[in-house]
C-alpha cells in the first residue's frame, strides 16, 4: 500500500464515500465522522442497528481536543502509553461529533490505530478537513470481523458502491478488536477486553481498573457477535467432521479438521477470525474451540468466542 493510495482513500472520505482500511486489530469500514449522511451509509452497508455506536479513528492523540470534553488526566496517561495501539478511550463527546456516530449517547470512542496504512489515511484525511474516521469492523453486523482485505471483499463486495474504496495491507497483526476503556468516571473501567489488559492499564496509571459504573453502549457488546455461519461450541470433545481451534498442545482427534493450532495466546488471537472464516469456506457446520486460560489477552479471546457461541443466532 502506497501513500498515494491512502491519499485516494482520503479524497473518497471527503466526497462522502466509504473506505475500508487495515488496522492492527481488524479491518475497519470508515466514513468522515463529521458527515452524518456518510456515517449512515456504514449502518446500511453492515446492517448495523443505528443505536450501536462507532469508534472514531484519528492520527494522533492531539485530535482528542476536537472530539471530547472533560477528559480526565488518566485518559491522557493511557493515550501517551498505548497510542498508536489497540485501545479505544470512551469520553464525553464534543459538540462536533454527530449523534449518528455515538448512537445518540453523550459519549464517543476514540482510537489511534497502529498501522502505517491507517495512519497515512487518517493524516491525509485530516489535512483535507475530515474530523476523524468513524469505523466499525468491515463486515456484516454480528459476523466475524475481517483481518484481510480479501475478507472485506468477501463480506461487503456486493454492497459497497463503485465509488467506495478498499485499501489493502498486511493481515491485522493483533487479530481481535481494541480494548475499550471507559474514561467518564473517576477511574478506568474496561468495557471490552483486548490486547491492552487490566494489568497494563493499572501499571501505567497507578489506578485500579474498576467495574463499569454506567451502561454505555459500545461496539461488540451484544451477547451474540463475531459469529460464523457454522455453529461454535466451547470446551467439548470435537467429533469427526468438526473444525477445531485450540492451542498446539491439544491433539487433533481423528476425522477432525484442524483450523488453528497456535502456540501462544497472542497467536491464538491473531489466527482466531481467520480460522472461523475458514470453517465457513470449508462448509463445516460446527466448530469446537478450546478456550485459553489465564489473564491478559486470553480474557479477550474468551470474550469473543463466548459471544460467537451464543445461542442467539439472529444477527448472523
Amino acid at each position: 500500500m502506497t501513500i498515494a493510495a491512502s491519499r485516494e482513500g482520503a479524497r473518497a472520505l471527503v466526497a462522502g464515500h466509504l473506505v475500508a482500511f487495515p488496522t492492527e486489530t481488524v479491518f475497519g469500514l470508515g466514513a468522515d465522522a463529521g458527515n452524518p449522511a456518510a456515517v449512515e451509509r456504514i449502518f446500511s452497508a453492515k446492517g448495523r442497528p443505528s443505536n450501536h455506536p462507532l469508534i472514531v479513528h484519528v492520527s494522533t492523540a492531539d485530535r482528542l481536543d476536537a472530539l471530547t470534553r472533560d477528559l480526565p488526566p488518566f485518559a491522557l496517561t493511557l493515550a501517551r502509553a498505548f497510542w498508536p495501539g489497540p485501545m479505544t478511550l470512551i469520553a464525553h463527546r464534543s459538540a462536533a461529533v454527530p449523534d449518528q456516530v455515538t448512537g445518540g449517547q453523550d459519549t464517543v470512542g476514540v482510537r489511534v490505530p497502529n498501522h502505517p496504512v491507517a495512519l497515512e489515511l487518517l493524516a491525509a484525511a485530516e489535512r483535507l478537513g475530515v474530523l476523524g474516521v468513524a469505523a466499525p469492523s468491515a463486515n456484516r453486523f454480528g459476523r466475524v470481523s475481517p483481518t484481510t482485505a480479501a475478507a472485506v471483499r468477501a463480506e461487503l463486495g456486493d454492497v459497497l458502491a463503485a465509488s467506495d474504496v478498499i485499501l489493502d495491507g498486511e493481515p491485522s497483526a493483533v487479530g481481535i478488536e481494541s480494548t475499550i476503556i471507559d474514561c467518564t468516571g473517576s477511574a478506568p473501567a474496561i468495557l471490552r477486553p483486548g490486547a491492552v489488559t487490566a494489568a497494563m492499564i493499572e501499571q501505567v496509571t497507578g489506578m485500579p481498573v474498576t467495574a463499569p459504573q454506567t451502561a454505555i453502549r459500545v461496539s461488540g457488546s451484544l451477547a451474540s457477535h463475531y459469529a460464523p455461519r457454522a455453529a461454535v461450541v466451547l470446551d467439548v470433545d470435537a467429533q469427526p467432521g468438526d473444525g477445531l481451534i485450540a492451542l498446539a498442545d491439544r491433539p487433533t482427534p481423528p476425522g477432525v479438521v484442524r483450523l488453528a493450532a497456535p502456540t501462544t495466546d497472542e497467536q491464538y488471537a491473531h489466527e482466531l477470525y481467520g480460522a472461523l472464516r475458514a470453517a465457513d469456506e470449508r462448509g463445516l457446520t460446527r466448530v469446537v474451540a478450546l478456550l485459553p486460560q489465564g489473564q491478559g489477552i486470553a480474557e479477550a479471546i474468551r470474550d469473543r468466542l463466548q459471544r460467537s457461541a451464543h445461542p442467539d443466532r439472529a444477527h448472523p
